[in-house]
């Protein structure tokens, strides 16, 4: 019996059930598998896939929705993978076009590896920005913290979200109400009982992930940082705003290594909200 043709395969919304096909769809692609990434995404956020008729998924990517439920301020574009066997034969695109048409008026955003922005581009999304990966085993110097933290409690989180919306621009509540037990630390920096920032470190593969990274300055941001360090023994890895390249060289001083860079683009909007100056870095580069 033969399969139906690609183009006759349906978009479909993914849920949880789809987890195992997404991971190996990852590991198709010699991504790690990020299992718990993807169920995050999944239910943070909206999955779209394409099923592959010999079995798994052709192409999956996923969409997480920022401020009223019924009108969102912005959706941030991650995931999206096609299976080898189906490169180069325009599923991406179809994908792209299919959630870029779901969304309508709602501005986006997404962080486009160099491989992947020419289609970006092609269908609109324009470059407003650049972040760097580093990685490694974060070395401490011997010098105390300037900023003092502390790990996050059930009653931060209102504060904390307050200071989210404010700096990233968007209510973020469905997701940031769920860091508690995505992330193995979160922690805040405190100054006279107020939350001037806040970081998670969240288990990825091997490493620790440090996201998101919100701070009045590049001191507190540090500060964060240091501390997420000091409680893991795994590498840490982050993407800093290349702006804030104070960070970034300090970051490299004390042992992350750059691994590679992401444009930051958008559609539908000349600029992400919010702060750029308090947002150091994103909960994961395809949630924003």
């Amino acid at each position: 019996m033969s399969t139906p043709p690609l183009a006759a395969q349906p978009i479909r919304r993914l849920t949880l059930r789809d987890l195992t096909a997404c991971a190996d769809l990852s590991e198709n692609r010699g991504w790690p598998r990020e299992e718990h990434k993807w169920g995050f995404l999944l239910t943070a956020g909206a999955g779209y896939g394409i099923d592959d008729p010999l079995g798994g998924l052709v192409a999956a990517c996923v969409v997480t929705e920022y401020g009223p439920r019924d009108r969102p301020d912005l959706s941030a574009i991650g995931m999206v993978l096609v299976a080898d066997r189906y490169a180069r034969q325009g599923v991406g695109r179809r994908l792209m076009r299919h959630v870029v048409a779901e969304m309508g008026p709602t501005p986006l955003t997404l962080h486009a590896t160099p491989y992947g922005r020419p289609l970006y581009e092609e269908l609109g999304f324009k470059t407003t920005g650049r972040a760097e990966m580093v990685r490694g085993h974060f070395v401490p110097d011997g010098e105390g913290p300037q900023v003092a933290t502390r790990s996050a409690t059930a009653e931060d989180l209102p504060a904390i979200l307050r200071l989210d919306e404010e700096v990233f621009g968007c209510d973020r509540t469905p997701v940031i109400t769920r860091l508690p037990a995505f992330a193995d630390q979160l922690r805040v920096a405190e100054e006279k009982s107020r939350i001037t920032g806040y970081a998670a470190a969240w288990p990825n593969m091997e490493t620790h992930v440090v996201g998101p990274l919100i701070a009045r300055d590049t001191e507190t941001a540090k500060a964060l940082i240091a501390a997420l360090a000091a409680h893991t023994d795994r590498p840490l890895r982050t993407d800093i705003d290349v702006r804030h390249g104070e960070l970034l060289s300090w970051a490299k001083d004390h042992g992350l290594e750059p691994v590679a860079f992401n444009a930051v683009m958008t559609y539908g909007i000349a600029e992400l909200p919010g702060d750029w100056t308090r947002r150091f870095a994103p909960l994961t580069v395809a949630a924003g």
